[in-house]
């Protein structure tokens, strides 16, 4: 069993080396590297898939589940309002600044330090998987999608996203819509062709204002927003074509499948999703991790972010330090005593479990 304060000092410096390190999504060679020093310079074994890096506690015993606790280390690019250096970790006021600093930074530290404090130990009544994923931040097909079929299957995760450490139970789902609405071009002046747009309009009032008929306890209703459109060619000709986006974030309610196959039978456009395989997420209130939580005081709340959540196919808890409004924002921190508290938030909804002595499936 290592050392808490260790374990804080530690997190702290890695941190400020994943600051120190460019790593934005499809480019995180650097840091698999550098995570992977670190937990072999701690007498961990690793493996990496693409930039993803698997590890597992010392003791494994096959007969019990496998939990999974993950974070990512890849970064969105700069905001362009940034007035110190993205890359160069500072110190000030109890804040430690940076990109990635708080998204997901602090998170993937602190899991790393509660895998570590339990890595030794034998007896643990479940096995561990750490995974430190790539491609978050874009939802790409050689993140955590890839990593998950590379380890045993899990029981449950929980997924290190800046959350105050409150239990995020229910994640929104998204998918993105093409559409089209079909007419017959003709010239303007004369009563001639069937006006893509005025089709188009039909089904853009339908988007705005359908409810579907089941709402999400923690997430509420599916909301569908039209984002872009394009019709036309010049003034005097009646557009055959009007093409149209609508972003939709699904809740735990339906599948994207389900939501994609009501929205065909109302429409009369053409209506194609990019993807349906970002789908929404939720872990029930009874799970044994969820009690643990609550035992400790926490909240839950459904989240309307993404997070690797969305790729993973076992129950879920997203919680971590942080706080999701400091993502993607300019001048990134989280604050030092967020490190510390979420370490041994880890740890202890762990050691919860443990005690609770509840059967994990």
């Amino acid at each position: 069993m290592t050392n808490i304060d260790s374990l804080i000092e530690d997190s702290v410096q890695l941190l400020k080396d994943l600051i120190s390190t460019s790593s934005f999504s499809r480019e995180e060679t650097e840091t698999a590297f550098l995570l992977t020093q670190f937990l072999n310079n701690n007498q961990i074994e690793t493996k990496q898939v693409g930039n993803n890096i698997i590890a597992f506690n010392k003791y494994i015993n096959p007969g019990l589940p496998f939990i999974l606790l993950n974070s990512h280390h890849d970064t969105v690019k700069p905001n362009p309002g940034y007035t110190k250096d993205p890359f160069q970790p500072l110190v000030e006021d109890g804040k430690l600044y940076g990109l990635g600093s708080n998204d997901a930074g602090g998170c993937l530290v602190s899991l790393i330090a509660a895998f570590r404090y339990f890595y030794n130990q034998e007896n643990l009544p479940f096995n561990i998987c750490l995974i430190a994923s790539a491609e978050e931040e874009v939802s790409g097909k050689g993140g955590i999608e890839e990593a998950y079929k590379h380890i045993p299957p899990c029981a449950f995760a929980i997924v290190g996203e800046p959350t105050q450490l409150e239990l995020a139970i229910a994640e929104k789902g998204l998918m993105v819509l093409d559409c089209e609405a079909v007419g017959a071009s003709g010239h303007a002046a004369r009563e001639e062709g069937i006006n893509a747009i005025y089709l188009a309009i039909d089904a853009i009032q339908w988007f705005q204002h359908y409810q579907f008929p089941k709402q999400s306890q923690f997430l509420g209703p599916i909301k569908m927003s039209v984002t872009m459109i394009e019709a036309g060619s010049q003034h005097n000709v009646v557009p055959a074509s009007c093409k149209f986006v609508v972003d939709v974030r699904t809740t735990d309610v339906y599948s994207n499948v389900e939501v994609l196959e009501i929205i065909k039978q109302f429409v009369t456009c053409e209506v194609q999703a990019r993807s349906t395989r970002l789908n929404p997420s939720t872990i029930a209130l009874d799970h044994p991790i969820v009690r643990a939580g609550q035992k400790l005081g926490k909240s839950v709340y459904g989240s309307p972010t993404m997070s690797d959540q969305a790729l993973l196919p076992i129950p879920s808890l997203k919680v971590g330090p942080g706080d999701s409004a400091r993502s993607h924002s300019a001048d990134e921190y989280i604050y030092l005593q967020e490190i510390t508290d979420g370490i041994n938030f880890y740890i202890n909804i762990l050691n919860e479990l443990i005690k609770s002595n509840e059967k994990i499936d």
